[in-house]
């Protein structure tokens, strides 16, 4: 199936049945590469166990399956990173949604696919009208990522340590959401 950029983004919630997917996708060279700045990783994510993280899903953690013409491209979590159970984020507000995004196969990569899936997930984020803002934690070495969310809104607010990971931590307001210029 060739990809066409015309094509609309659709997200559907993740199943067991897309485990298999996600781990191939999870050892693409550019995957790896946005998860780690570990030259000698195999996988992305520290491998993570898709069967595993896809029965733990919850409104409160939850994974989306980006398709194109029914073609799976991208997967999206969305996290209330206040809710959390792993408290990954820490001490954090109330009334934020965090979100990590990644486009699996090679060939779907600049296409605007991941704007798409974003602005799809922004939205529906800042549907609850209790949510404040969104944040974003993209490797600091990952400038392309940086000028991606910068193009989207979120701002730089500060480098923070994940476990191993050195991150940029990026933040979208819900009013610089809602005053955008769409085109």
């Amino acid at each position: 199936m060739t990809l066409s950029s015309a094509s609309s983004v659709r997200l559907r919630p993740a199943t067991l049945d897309d485990a298999p997917v996600l781990a191939e996708w999870d050892r693409e060279p550019h995957v790896i590469a946005c998860s780690s700045d570990d030259p000698d990783a195999e996988t992305a994510f520290g491998g993570i166990d898709w069967p595993e993280e896809l029965a733990e899903s919850s409104p409160v953690s939850f994974y989306q399956i980006a398709e194109i013409d029914g073609r799976p491209i991208g997967v999206m979590q969305i996290i209330d990173p206040h809710l959390e159970p792993t408290r990954y984020w820490g001490e954090i507000e109330p009334n934020l949604r965090a979100m990590d995004i990644w486009i699996g196969p090679r060939d779907a990569l600049n296409r605007g696919y991941g704007t798409q899936m974003m602005t799809r997930a922004i939205d529906a984020a800042f549907a609850d009208p209790r949510v404040t803002a969104i944040v974003i934690d993209p490797l600091n070495s990952n400038t392309a990522a940086h000028r991606f969310y910068r193009r989207l809104g979120f701002a730089p607010v500060g480098r923070r340590m994940f476990d191993q990971d050195d991150c940029l931590v990026h933040r979208l307001e819900r009013a610089t959401w809602e005053g955008r210029t769409r085109t």
